[in-house]
């Protein structure tokens, strides 16, 4: 798990740290200290923690005159005993949100498992974006995770969406596909 690096072909426009806006600004990283463990296996230092034992996060993209970031995970969702949702919403999201960010991506792919407990903290923020014509899509979580998930009902909240090859797509283009495909959902 340590040689999987948060995706960083975006770092020339955007970087989390350097965003004064961002709940992760002004962290500093070591390229040779690990100390961030999921599951006693150690995450590269690059990864962010917001608050949770087993998941963790790292704000690829935040565009606050489009209104949307893109944040990638890594880890294990685990709402019954971490809370994790409840970390995420208060200590990240809601700092975006309150920066203007209506729109979310959170990129799934190397979330190993979910683990649910309540709807409270999703219906929220699913009230909170859809008031202001928002919405939280989660890209590319492994299939044995997205059964957990939709057993749990929560994809009435978080839509699920599958872009295998979205790391080609500059920030704006992976943004516009994902908008125009939710939108064309609703209609």
């Amino acid at each position: 798990m340590q040689d999987i690096e948060p995706f960083y072909n975006w770092r020339h426009i955007y970087i989390s740290e350097e965003d004064e806006r961002s709940p992760f600004f002004g962290r500093v990283y070591s390229e040779f200290e690990f100390s961030q463990t999921v599951y006693n296996y150690y995450i590269h230092p690059q990864w962010d923690d917001f608050g949770s034992r087993t998941l963790y996060m790292k704000v690829i993209m935040a565009d606050y005159e489009e209104g949307y970031a893109v944040i990638e995970l890594i880890g294990e969702w685990n709402d019954a005993i971490e809370n994790d949702i409840m970390e995420m919403k208060r200590e990240v999201t809601d700092v975006f949100f309150a920066a203007g960010i209506r729109k979310f991506v959170l990129i799934a792919e190397n979330v190993l498992n979910f683990h649910s407990d309540t709807k409270d903290y999703y219906e929220e923020w699913f009230e909170e974006v859809t008031d202001q014509e928002g919405w939280v899509v989660v890209l590319n979580m492994p299939e044995q995770t997205q059964h957990d998930f939709k057993k749990a009902r929560l994809n009435r909240y978080l839509e699920l969406m599958e872009i295998n090859n979205w790391r080609t797509y500059k920030p704006y283009h992976l943004f516009r596909k994902i908008d125009n495909e939710i939108m064309n959902r609703l209609s």
